[in-house]
């Protein structure tokens, strides 16, 4: 059993093999990530000559020579073995010896309840999760008839409203991005929610887009109003950024895009697309408080509900930690 570092090529080849794998582990993700203060670096687990196992780790440099290491939705492959696993660690150990890293956090993409390995056999220790813990898995299975018909009827109406009212769904061009990060900064700043720069999600496209991801606008007569940014590896789609004005919102074009995102998601042959974040409590209590709650993802969440699905929950998070004063004085200090 040996581990290697391996590019980015060889990463992505490894990662054709695995369907299963999160968007979050791929090599434009990584390079995506790197043009905004992380570094990337991939090792891959090789036994019996075959690449069994693998993780992108990303690197965020702090401060007097420090950095904070993590794994988002990883590792890939037959990882939760111990002695694959234990192999991975050792590997990222000496990692964070080169960097000085505070931290190891990783995020497996294992839903909650089936991640088979004790983490904290292993030095690591419950930690709170950078990406959405609870989201909706919408299932693609069958024909866009019965997509439609597992979901909300008014959810439905609203799609097909949408279509009724004249709004028209196209996938924007390069030139475009501008009108989707206008739409996005006003959603933001209705909703209160912090985004990312413009430079980001330019990044994000060139990276992405055509191959891996679509950018879609909403028009009603030539008025842009509103767009969506779904992004898709294996067999599955995620529901990354979504945006909309304030006018016209009555003609449901955010129903009109996720119909669009969803169809897309099928015909590349993806099995599920996911929603991407949903309130963190258990279904009885999201069906409980959706019609009158509206902090936090609340005000989405009665949204995506209406796309049917099912409500999972992640693993979560978990830190290895090396300098235990410097960790706790560097999460005060908010850097994760």
């Amino acid at each position: 059993m040996d581990v290697q570092e391996v590019e980015a090529q060889t990463w992505m080849a490894f990662l054709e093999g695995h369907p299963e794998a999160h968007v979050l582990q791929t090599a434009p993700w990584g390079d995506l990530k790197a043009g905004f203060g992380w570094r990337a670096r991939r090792w891959l687990l090789i036994e019996h000559g075959e690449h069994r196992a693998g993780l992108q780790v990303l690197i965020r440099p702090l401060p007097l020579g420090l950095s904070i290491l993590y794994v988002p939705k990883g590792p890939v492959g037959d990882w939760q073995r111990p002695e694959a696993f234990h192999a991975l660690l050792t590997t990222l150990d000496r990692l964070a010896q080169e960097t000085h890293a505070v931290w190891l956090r990783i995020e497996p993409d294992v839903m909650e309840g089936e991640l088979q390995l004790d983490l904290t056999a292993f030095g690591f220790r419950p930690a709170p999760p950078i990406q959405p813990r609870r989201t909706i898995l919408v299932s693609l299975e069958g024909e866009e008839e019965a997509i439609l018909q597992a979901m909300h009827p008014k959810t439905r109406y609203n799609i097909r409203l949408a279509e009724r009212k004249g709004v028209k769904v196209r996938e924007a061009r390069p030139e475009e991005l501008p009108l989707f990060y206008q739409l996005l900064q006003r959603t933001a700043a209705r909703d209160r929610f912090a985004i990312h720069t413009f430079d980001y999600y330019r990044a994000a496209y060139e990276r992405f887009v055509p191959h891996l991801a679509r950018l879609w606008l909403a028009f009603y007569e030539e008025e842009p109003i509103a767009a969506l940014m779904a992004f898709a590896w294996g067999e599955r789609t995620w529901y990354f950024y979504g945006a909309s004005g304030d006018r016209h919102r009555e003609k449901m074009p955010t129903y009109a895009l996720q119909w669009t995102a969803i169809r897309w998601a099928k015909a590349r042959g993806c099995r599920w697309y996911d929603l991407w974040g949903i309130p963190d409590e258990d279904p009885e209590v999201l069906e409980a408080q959706f019609a009158t709650r509206r902090d936090g993802l609340w005000g989405v969440y009665r949204f995506k509900r209406g796309f049917g699905g099912r409500v999972v929950r992640w693993a979560g998070a978990f830190d290895r930690v090396y300098f235990p004063p410097l960790y706790r004085l560097v999460r005060r200090l908010g850097f994760a």
